[in-house]
């Protein structure tokens, strides 16, 4: 059974993507990045608020950040890892995923500074 979540983004039907989809006991969640206001904020700000946004899309499907068992974090600026690293490091210091970070040339917008996927496993 596969269960679609939208944030109701303008850009998903144009893009044609969901925010998260799960499909049995597997959640993945699309890349993310901050929402307005938070999108012009430090890197640090923002990627406590693509925390926030995954978080509420993995409880749409009745998962939680306990559950993720991957990130892969995408920078436009490498030398803001370590502001990334304190954001992610913080939300997930006790449920330690796998995780990557890639450096990349831009993202959707120039003021966005970091995008989030995350992949979770339920137990059921």
């Amino acid at each position: 059974m596969r269960q679609n979540i939208s944030s109701g983004g303008a850009f998903e039907p144009v893009f044609g993507y969901s925010r998260a989809v799960r499909v049995g006991n597997q959640v993945h969640v699309a890349g993310t990045a901050a929402r307005p206001p938070h999108d012009a904020a430090d890197v640090y700000t923002q990627t406590v608020s693509v925390l926030d946004i995954i978080d509420e899309a993995l409880r749409e499907v009745g998962a939680t950040m306990a559950d993720v068992v991957r990130t892969v974090v995408y920078v436009t600026d490498m030398n803001d890892a370590q502001q990334v690293a304190r954001a992610h490091g913080e939300r997930f210091r006790d449920i330690l995923p796998a995780s990557t970070l890639v450096e990349v040339s831009a993202l959707l917008t120039p003021q966005m500074r970091v995008e989030i996927e995350a992949y979770a496993v339920l137990d059921t």
